[in-house]
C-alpha cells in the first residue's frame, strides 16, 4: 500500500510541477507503476500474503460468531 500512495503522491507533484518534481521524468512513475503490478499480481501470492489476508479475516469472523454463540 505505501507504494500506491508514492505513487499516487508523485504523479500530483509531477503534474502540478511543484518543487524539484517539476523535471522530474514520468518514466519514474510508470516504473513505480509496473513495480507495485508486478508486486500484486506475482510476488504477494508467490508469498502466500494473499491468502494469509483472506484467512485472518476468515478466522476473525469465526472468532466473532463463536462469542456471539456462548454469550447467550
Amino acid at each position: 500500500m505505501p507504494i500506491i500512495l508514492l505513487i499516487v503522491g508523485l504523479s500530483i507533484l509531477r503534474y502540478f510541477e511543484l518543487g524539484p518534481f517539476a523535471d522530474f521524468s514520468w518514466w519514474w512513475i510508470i516504473g513505480l507503476f509496473a513495480l507495485a503490478f508486478i508486486w500484486f499480481e506475482f510476488i504477494e501470492r508467490m508469498l502466500g500474503l494473499d491468502k494469509k489476508k483472506e484467512h485472518s479475516e476468515v478466522e476473525k469472523v469465526r472468532k466473532q460468531r463463536i462469542e456471539k454463540a456462548f454469550k447467550k
